[in-house]
């Protein structure tokens, strides 16, 4: 009996000692990553190289190791879509909110909504076209498998536009997002009709309207939850409640991503509004300090998110389909028909363009995104996760060549040669 006890004893410190070196290694590799992707960041804004390019390879790096030693791991695959849509909330309100309307730059909006509504139209016809010769379905069909790859990566475009100059990073910052919510609107056009006619149109229509009318009203109501929250954990919740509505309307094919837009913008230019009753019933006296403060959560929140979704993403992807023939002769014609596309578009539309921006149209987070919320009847045959992450990673590899084009301002030289020379005594 005792020895029976000893061995009973025995059995539960082993399972206990490997639960808890379970959990200490579990958070030892979690941290490690976080401290790795800030590194990646620091590397990315001083060689201009995306820092997704090297959370990718890094996820691709674990992938070989954890087979290598044999570790057991879980299947990331169905967390990935969810993990991408907090990650997608979060970017789009973190570039939202540092973006300000100003008369001045009016012209700069129009020009990068143009930009980001037709060059997704014609790129996404395009690849549509493409698609057909060799596969010969349907429109419909083919168009819902090209949207994804039309759209601008706002997670990736965002932050990789920090080295643009501050006019023609604003311009990225309007651009990727409204590419992001215009795809969204034709994807879900798309995939809710099986028959486009002025029906699906007027539908499109009161739906635009509606979610316009609910952006106005949730702004309203969150800035006023801003005003009368006095206890010191408010900004989650705001941010949970934006995740809430993105989430119900996306259930009902609403694009509540304009609400997240929406919702950044109005924070951070409530100086248009000068009516005496919003300010009496709406503005406070930290609304300044609240707003840093939810600006930098966003932002924080968004690192951490962004690290994980692509890590993940490079740990569940197939490395040996990148190099079937058909997946390089596809990819690369792909590629050809982006950047085609858009410096044409560019250089007849928006000729403040700068070279680096011609070869800013990375594919990303929303191109997952939706390429996973394709049904799998209408999934094409020879499109799938490795010609996906092909088209991400030569977009994000040939967006680095392109900011090796940018040259720093003489003023900025200059000051970087004061900071950097000695003060001689």
């Amino acid at each position: 009996m005792q020895d029976r006890l000893l061995v009973n004893f025995y059995l539960y410190f082993r399972v206990s000692l490997t639960i808890f070196m379970s959990v200490e290694i579990t958070l030892i590799i979690l941290s490690s990553l976080v401290v790795f992707s800030y590194l990646f960041d620091l590397v990315a804004k001083q060689f201009k190289i995306p820092s997704v390019i090297l959370l990718l390879l890094s996820g691709i790096g674990l992938h070989y190791l954890s087979d290598f030693f044999k570790f057991p791991t879980p299947d990331f695959a169905p967390i990935l879509p969810l993990v991408g849509t907090i990650g997608l909330i979060l970017i789009v309100l973190e570039g939202a909110l540092e973006l300000k309307i100003e008369k001045s730059n009016l012209s700069l909006i129009r020009r990068s909504s143009g930009s980001a509504f037709f060059i997704l139209i014609i790129t996404s016809v395009s690849l549509a076209l493409f698609y057909y010769f060799f596969t010969g379905q349907d429109f419909r069909t083919i168009l819902i498998n090209a949207i994804p790859l039309g759209i601008i990566s706002s997670a990736i475009a965002i932050p990789s536009a920090r080295v643009l100059p501050a006019e023609r990073k604003d311009f990225i910052v309007y651009e990727s997002s409204l590419s992001d919510i215009f795809g969204v609107i034709l994807f879900n056009f798309m995939l809710t009709n099986q028959v486009v006619n002025g029906n699906s149109f007027l539908r499109l229509g009161w739906q635009t309207i509606l979610i316009l009318i609910i952006s106005g009203l949730f702004c309203l109501a969150l800035l006023y939850l801003l005003k009368r929250i006095t206890h010191h954990l408010k900004f989650f919740l705001i941010i949970a409640m934006l995740i809430l509505i993105y989430a119900i309307g996306k259930h009902y094919h609403l694009p509540t991503l304009v609400i997240v837009l929406a919702f950044g913008l109005f924070l951070n230019n409530l100086h248009w509004i000068n009516n005496p009753v919003f300010s009496r019933i709406f503005a406070y006296e930290n609304f300044t300090k609240d707003l840093t403060q939810l600006t930098q959560l966003s932002g924080e929140s968004a690192f951490i998110v962004r690290t994980f979704f692509f890590l993940i993403f490079g740990f569940t992807l197939n490395v040996e389909s990148l190099f079937h023939l058909d997946i390089l002769r596809n990819g690369l014609i792909i590629i050809v028909i982006i950047y085609l596309i858009r410096i044409i578009y560019q250089k007849i539309f928006v000729r403040s363009a700068t070279i680096a921006e011609y070869f800013l149209a990375p594919r990303g987070l929303i191109s997952i995104l939706l390429f996973f919320s394709i049904p799998e009847d209408l999934k094409l045959k020879g499109l799938g996760d490795g010609l996906l992450f092909f088209v991400i990673l030569a977009t994000s590899v040939i967006m680095t060549l392109g900011f090796f084009t940018i040259k720093k301002k003489p003023a900025e030289s200059a000051e970087q040669k004061a900071v950097d020379t000695p003060v001689q005594h």
